[in-house]
């Protein structure tokens, strides 16, 4: 029998209407009441439910405090496994998040949905049963955090949200999801070829790293109001990692006082690191002291770069070095 703790956070999945302008939420032993199949699965529940949130409100501190107890848990062996439920808004940067904070070999698997219970073919039962599945199985422990949805397993590093309302929303562009789920078993097809990175903070998640999305004709003012406010920066870069020639040398200013991340606002491949070598391109930012992000997209590359402030002098640039491949 496996013990897995699952923990209900918010979301879409739960959401049943409203009763004027106030949300009607499902609890989590409702939902679970409603997965068909559950019953026929060796495992235990412990259900953890926080107040209901729409997940574009959640935190570093709330995903930090349930990555702490869930590790509490499985290091004391009263659970074998954790299913976080959330919305989706925000789900590939939490699972991104708890995948650097885990250093644990029970997967951690986060799922939600596209859908409400109120709607015609509401996913959310297919994904908890799925995501529970995954959590049982054996043959997906020391892979970190995992996303599960419409039957497929991701990697949290490579997973993203690609689009904004279909059931079938989450992705992951460049190397495809780890596992599915057929006939009511989990399937491993592979093991991610990139390394995963752990850190352990010293302090709260609490550095400002501002996300600058890049532009047509972008104004390099932006950068420049960021100076003496922000502790790091991420830069959503055209293309392969480019941006206006006016921008580039701000940003290589920046560089000077704090990390500048150099990632791509672009929704797959690699940032280049040696192709072009004009003003503003990847060779000239990376030259001014930009961090290469390799293929790990922004909205993950500003989470990595908080929690790596976190952790101590030295370990973005470090953080990078390995998540970059």
């Amino acid at each position: 029998m496996t013990t897995i703790e699952i923990h209900f956070l918010g979301g879409t999945i739960g959401y049943a209407g409203a009763n004027g302008d106030e949300p009607v939420r499902l609890s989590g032993e409702a939902l679970l009441t409603g997965v068909p199949g559950l019953g026929r699965l060796d495992v235990t529940l412990d259900v953890r439910a926080a107040e209901p949130v729409p997940s574009a409100s959640l935190t570093f501190a709330q995903l930090t405090r349930l990555a702490q107890d869930a590790k509490e848990s499985c290091a004391t062996g009263t659970a074998d496994a954790v299913v976080v439920v959330q919305g989706t808004d925000t789900l590939e940067e939490s699972a991104y998040l708890l995948d650097l904070l885990w250093d644990r070999p029970e997967p951690v698997v986060l799922t939600g949905a596209m859908r409400n219970p109120t709607l015609a073919g509401a996913d959310g039962p297919a994904n908890l049963l799925a995501a529970i599945t995954v959590a049982a199985e054996s043959r997906f422990r020391e892979l970190g955090a995992l996303v599960v949805l419409a039957d497929e397993v991701h990697a949290a590093r490579s997973v993203r949200k690609v689009h904004t309302s279909r059931p079938h929303a989450f992705a992951s562009p460049e190397g495809g999801p780890l596992g599915v789920v057929a006939e009511g078993n989990a399937v491993l097809l592979h093991r991610p070829a990139a390394p995963r990175v752990t850190l352990r903070p010293t302090g709260p998640l609490t550095a400002k790293v501002p996300l600058l999305t890049v532009g047509l004709d972008e104004d390099p003012a932006v950068a420049t109001a960021l100076a003496g406010v922000a502790d790091g920066l991420v830069v959503a870069a055209l293309g392969g990692g480019h941006v206006p020639e006016a921008l580039a040398e701000r940003l290589g200013d920046l560089a000077g006082a704090l990390p500048v991340v150099l990632a791509s606002r672009v929704g797959a491949g690699r940032v280049l690191s040696s192709t072009y070598r004009s003003p503003g391109s990847e060779t000239d930012l990376l030259g001014r002291g930009l961090i290469w992000s390799g293929d790990l997209g922004p909205v993950k590359a500003r989470v990595l770069t908080i929690t790596a402030l976190a952790s101590g002098d030295g370990e973005v640039s470090a953080a990078f070095a390995v998540a970059s491949g």
